[in-house]
């Protein structure tokens, strides 16, 4: 039973969850509007690099990994992902794992070429980095690493965020400036849309736009490859009868240049 203090149906003022929708749907519309533009120019690379037998790699830290993680290994998705983390220093590259500890590893651009070889990418790889401010040391660090082995990128990241940010790089550049195509999430400065009574901002909506992005993205892949009669590589929901059968014989023309991690 609601409380008496909860706003009612119609009532969009204060914190509350219609609150939080009210402002979240003309952001929303503000990313499918998109569509026409960098949806599709970014679509293309994704399958220009499916055709070439690429792996889409996906990177974020901190929230951003939620992008990543739509993109990769997911039902309904493509089975050509790869999922790139800052643990993997830790899983597959033996740093101690009191490497993870504290908030600061993503600012930190020494990681960056580590986190790419580890990864083991092949030429034929497209990137996508998710960072809502795109300034921090690792995520522009990384980015310089993929442009300078010559594979393509998508950013997604707030446009108003890293438009009002400096970068933390020590190269002054910021995630925007190497990227192919750009994909703004429309998340404010911030990232929060709500004001509490006594100051500050509360929830937060760039992990809801990114994912919506990664899915048109994985929409428009995937009407372009049905409609040249090209067999889409899509993961089965691993809950359904046959799913793991399915997936794991998809995985297996991958092998070894995609990883399921915990």
């Amino acid at each position: 039973m609601a409380s008496s203090n909860q706003g009612g149906p119609g009532e969009t003022g204060g914190v509350s969850a219609q609150a939080y929708v009210h402002a979240l749907m003309p952001i929303m519309t503000a990313v499918t509007e998109q569509i026409d533009g960098p949806i599709q120019q970014a679509a293309d690379l994704f399958t220009d690099a499916l055709r070439k037998n690429g792996v889409i790699q996906a990177f974020g830290s901190g929230h951003s990994e939620a992008l990543a993680m739509e993109i990769a290994g997911r039902a309904g998705g493509l089975i050509a992902t790869n999922r790139i983390a800052l643990r993997d220093l830790v899983l597959l590259g033996g740093e101690p794992i009191e490497l993870l500890r504290g908030g600061e590893l993503e600012r930190d651009p020494a990681i960056a070429r580590r986190l790419y070889d580890l990864a083991e990418p092949h030429p034929a790889d497209l990137f996508v980095i998710a960072s809502n401010s795109g300034v921090n040391g690792s995520i522009v660090e990384f980015a310089g690493v993929v442009k300078e082995k010559g594979h393509p990128l998508i950013a997604i990241t707030s446009l108003q965020h890293t438009g009002g940010m400096d970068s933390r790089h020590p190269s002054g550049k910021k995630l925007i400036d190497f990227a192919d195509v750009v994909l703004d999430n429309h998340a404010p400065y911030g990232d929060s849309v709500l004001d509490l009574p006594d100051g500050g901002k509360v929830c937060a909506v760039s992990s809801i736009t990114a994912a919506l992005i990664a899915q048109m993205l994985v929409a428009e892949v995937l009407r372009r490859l049905t409609e040249a009669g090209e067999t889409a590589p899509v993961y089965l929901s691993a809950n359904i009868p046959g799913g793991d059968d399915h997936n794991h014989a998809l995985e297996a023309q991958y092998a070894g240049r995609i990883r399921r991690t915990a």
